[in-house]
């Protein structure tokens, strides 16, 4: 029961790609991927959870082996309402969540109009004001200067190392099976590169997200944030804000590690994550009995 499992639904006009480990009575926790990444950039953390947890990762829209969009709206908003679909398809009352950076801010956006729903939030190296953050400015000249197509595996190996240079070997293996394939004899992305680029620079200039202060100070259940101690992205300051913003808020810092806390230390980042949702789980446990 808790080896990993390849799942499908239709969601909001979309056929979604998610992937579970664990048995499905035990406490459930959705694990929201970054920009450009995929439900299995997970799978390390899940096999450590899934004797005590239901694991859901889903590829979001436009990654994966979940639908691109037509329409190309890959807006905060849009990710929210998948996320309430998702959970109203697992047929869950509350869950715990799990986001690093877009899918920190996707699971915010949903806790604006929903924080009931939350057993508990992590925030891997995400928060309210990113679009402020020196990080952004790195992430939109990736997008607008990735290439759309590599002549090999190893030349689109060889990119995701240029980008990544800290991750760890897995990590960059990981990307190249789940985030490339193979078409005419080129390597190309399995996310829609061009249209999530193409709204992610529209977002940054015009359509910025939501204010995502008040959603923070509205959840009632435990959050942390997990900051990468190297990171370019969520600064010490906005973290100290976080935490006195809601007494609910903890924070820890991952040395070793950058933006992308589970790829730089997943010993570390698997090490707290557990402990932290173990911690909510007694909790819930002692007030329950």
């Amino acid at each position: 029961m808790d080896r990993e499992h390849s799942n499908f639904a239709q969601l909001n006009g979309l056929r979604f790609h998610y992937l579970t480990w664990g048995d499905p009575g035990r406490p459930m926790l959705i694990c929201l991927h970054g920009l450009r990444s995929y439900g299995r950039t997970f799978a390390g953390l899940a096999e450590t959870l899934a004797d005590r947890f239901y694991i859901v990762a889903p590829d979001q829209r436009g990654r994966g082996e979940t639908d691109w969009d037509p329409q190309q709206n890959y807006f905060a908003d849009q990710y929210a309402a998948d996320l309430g679909a998702l959970i109203d398809h697992l047929g869950a009352g509350t869950v715990h969540v799990l986001g690093h950076s877009m899918g920190g801010i996707n699971a915010l956006t949903y806790a604006l109009t929903h924080a009931g729903r939350f057993d508990s939030l992590i925030l891997e190296d995400s928060g309210p004001e990113a679009d402020a953050s020196a990080g952004i400015a790195r992430i939109l000249k990736e997008l607008q200067t990735t290439p759309l197509a590599f002549d090999s595996m190893d030349e689109a190996r060889a990119f995701w190392r240029s980008i990544r240079p800290n991750v760890t070997e897995a990590a960059i293996e990981s990307r190249v099976a789940n985030s490339m394939k193979s078409v005419d004899g080129k390597i190309v992305w399995r996310h829609d590169q061009r249209g999530i680029g193409e709204c992610r620079i529209k977002q940054a200039s015009t359509r910025p997200n939501p204010d995502l202060w008040p959603a923070l100070s509205a959840l009632s259940c435990p959050v942390l944030v997990l900051r990468g101690a190297n990171s370019d992205y969520l600064d010490p300051a906005r973290v100290k804000r976080m935490c006195e913003t809601n007494p609910r808020v903890a924070a820890h810092e991952v040395e070793g590690a950058g933006h992308y806390v589970h790829d730089d230390n997943p010993v570390d980042f698997n090490r707290v994550v557990g402990a932290f949702l173990d911690s909510v789980a007694a909790e819930r446990g002692a007030r329950r009995g």
